[in-house]
């Protein structure tokens, strides 16, 4: 299995069941959601926040995986 790319963006809006829109650093806006582990420990996302984001190689959804 090949390594996923991993990038840093900023929350840009929170939506719905833990669904983000995270605006990354070349300016591209993807949709984003949380990942297992961080909801597990109840760590808090916020609009604004820096985090980062584990790429889906297949173009879909991404998963936030930290927060600064």
């Amino acid at each position: 299995m090949g390594e996923a790319e991993v990038v840093e963006g900023i929350i840009d809006e929170a939506l719905p069941n833990t669904l983000f829109r995270v605006k990354l650093q070349n300016g591209e806006t993807i949709l984003s959601y949380l990942a297992g582990k961080m909801r597990l420990h109840r760590i808090k996302v916020l609009v604004g926040d820096r985090v980062s984001v584990q790429l889906d190689p297949y173009g879909g959804r991404a998963r936030i995986i930290r927060r600064f």
